[in-house]
């Protein structure tokens, strides 16, 4: 299942403004219209801040609050290019040195003026980040969650015939949208082929290699028969040291229940048997990837029956300061006991929320069953 991008605007707000003219063409006309342009809305603002302050200094401050120019102060933080948002301050303090100097310092107040420096402090940095980034206005947001967006897209699984059932659940460290935790999948004919990741570090430091990476292992997927050999490769070859990345790779014969799993330094898979009622831990394991120039994996093979499911995770699950790993991985069997009753596709959730509680780290499960 696919998700689509997530609208700025609400549809059901969007739709009621819709039916405001005035509004409509307010959105249009700062959208696209002449205070687009960053030269336009400096002279705007700036012609604004002087107005206020001389309306101000001759009429009232009452009706013409110096505070005023805070929002003039932000809109251009938000808008205006670094260099255009420093003219608008030089603007700015020309207002307010006139009030100060026209009615006395004892207009502008202490209050105030810390209020303007540390919005002046803000606007600044503000438009500092978007100049690295090159865009304007709340553009960058936008990026960033139609960034976000993708990479949820990418960690759906693909549609399943209705003999199978599959499940994922991400959890990003601090309730971000952008972790180092990652599933990328694809589905051709009766083979279904599933990666899931593990950039190290956490929530927001890890995402963004994780956006990166999901896309070149999105790229990969499904495109070369040794999936995880040509993922270290492609690691091997960038420069510099950023930490380590563990995959574990499933290919699933729909048809027959056929599966191969191989791993990167990753967390053993579980299969559940049926038959026997219990969790089994796979053999498959490998190196780190992008350590070593030739990938070299020992795969594990089986076959899902009627019953049976495979539940691939991150390290984050089983992982606690001052436990061993073993010691998690025994809990998880444990806790995974409490699917059966409630059925795998309810119990996946609840069990991730069981395994996280009391520790703050990037999780990631994904159970794949055969009713």
């Amino acid at each position: 299942m696919s998700s689509r991008p997530v609208p700025l605007i609400p549809p059901r707000l969007r739709a009621l403004l819709a039916r405001v003219p005035f509004l409509v063409a307010v959105v249009r006309f700062l959208r696209r219209g002449p205070l687009a342009r960053d030269r336009n809305l400096l002279a705007t603002l700036v012609v604004l801040a002087l107005a206020i302050g001389l309306l101000a200094a001759r009429v009232s401050t009452e009706w013409f609050s110096p505070s005023l120019l805070i929002p003039v102060t932000l809109v251009g933080g938000l808008q205006l290019r670094l260099r255009s948002l420093v003219k608008l301050l030089v603007g700015v303090v020309a207002a307010l040195g006139y009030v100060a100097l026209t009615l006395g310092a004892a207009s502008i107040g202490l209050g105030l003026t810390v209020t303007m420096g540390f919005t002046a402090v803000l606007a600044l940095l503000l438009a500092r980040t978007r100049g690295k980034l090159g865009v304007q206005g709340l553009r960058g947001d936008a990026m960033l969650l139609e960034l976000r967006d993708r990479l949820r897209s990418q960690g759906q699984l693909p549609p399943l015939p209705k003999d199978w059932g599959g499940k994922v659940v991400l959890k990003q460290a601090g309730g971000s949208s952008f972790g180092g935790d990652f599933l990328v999948s694809m589905r051709d004919g009766d083979v279904v082929e599933i990666a899931l990741v593990d950039v190290s570090g956490k929530g927001v430091d890890a995402g963004t290699r994780a956006l990166l990476l999901s896309g070149t292992f999105g790229g990969l997927l499904g495109s070369v028969d040794d999936f995880l050999p040509a993922c270290n490769a492609y690691l091997h070859r960038q420069r510099g040291d950023e930490g380590f990345v563990t995959a574990v790779h499933v290919r699933l014969d729909l048809a027959t229940g056929g599966y191969t799993i191989t791993s990167a330094g990753h967390p053993p898979v579980v299969k559940f048997d049926a038959g026997t009622g219990s969790w089994q831990v796979a053999s498959a394991k490998g190196v780190v990837l992008g350590v070593v120039p030739d990938l070299h994996c020992e795969p594990d093979s089986g076959t899902l029956r009627k019953g049976d499911a495979l539940l691939l995770f991150t390290d984050g699950l089983i992982e606690q300061p001052g436990r061993d790993i073993d010691a998690g991985l025994d809990r998880l069997l444990g806790e995974a006991e409490r699917l059966l009753p409630s059925g795998f596709r309810d119990g996946a959730k609840a069990l991730v929320n069981a395994m996280a509680s009391g520790h703050n780290d990037d999780c990631a499960l994904v159970l794949i069953w055969r009713p």
